[in-house]
């Protein structure tokens, strides 16, 4: 396809596209002539992914090109892929600082016999919200966030049974991506809503 299709069907300007060349992130097409190129759906899939990285995710266009760097080297690895594409692993994992409340987190992913690795961005975040609640009183420990956890790996099954199928290593990055960070205000709605329900259950007549 030539560039103005390709800018066609991927939603993604003509001029963003040759931006996307200059910078590395898609590979160059076939030359047909001298300012003329070939595009195929391979750059159709990358592009539609770098514009989930960049838009979805919100990351650098230098940071996208680490992403997409580190995803070419482990296409084999699906499980590596989608930890890149969702950013549960950073490029050149390096293990976080100490974070206070960091042991809670190490308890309760001993507890569950989950495989997540250590420096997982989420394993900081977890504990600094931990940390947080405790300041505002409200301390909780790993057995308090323990039937929450249990919530949370029945969702992820969910989450990965929608990728079941899906050949394409780009488009499975790509989907993954927007189904796990899109779909995220979705389920929050959700749970605010089961409040209110239970709420309602409990406490109206």
């Amino acid at each position: 396809m030539r560039i103005s299709e390709l800018s066609r069907r991927s939603g993604v300007s003509v001029t963003t596209i040759k931006y996307y060349l200059r910078e590395g992130l898609l590979p160059p097409g076939l030359q047909t002539a001298a300012t003329q190129a070939e595009y195929d759906d391979q750059h159709l899939r990358r592009l539609r992914l770098i514009r989930a990285l960049t838009g979805v995710r919100g990351l650098s266009v230098s940071t996208t090109r680490e992403v997409l760097d580190a995803l070419a080297e482990h296409t084999g690895d699906t499980h590596r892929l989608l930890g890149l594409a969702l950013g549960s692993v950073r490029v050149g994992e390096k293990p976080a600082d100490d974070v206070p409340d960091a042991a809670e987190v190490d308890a309760l992913v001993r507890e569950l016999g989950w495989d997540v690795h250590e420096a997982a961005p989420a394993r900081a975040t977890l504990a600094e919200t931990l940390g947080s609640l405790r300041a505002l009183g409200v301390p909780l420990d790993w057995h308090t966030l323990l039937p929450y956890a249990r919530l949370a790996e029945r969702t992820a099954v969910l989450d990965l049974d929608q990728l079941d199928g899906i050949e394409d290593p780009l488009e499975t990055a790509e989907r993954a991506l927007l189904l796990t960070v899109l779909l995220e205000p979705a389920l929050m709605a959700l749970r605010r809503m089961a409040q209110e329900n239970e709420s309602a259950r409990r406490h109206t007549t």
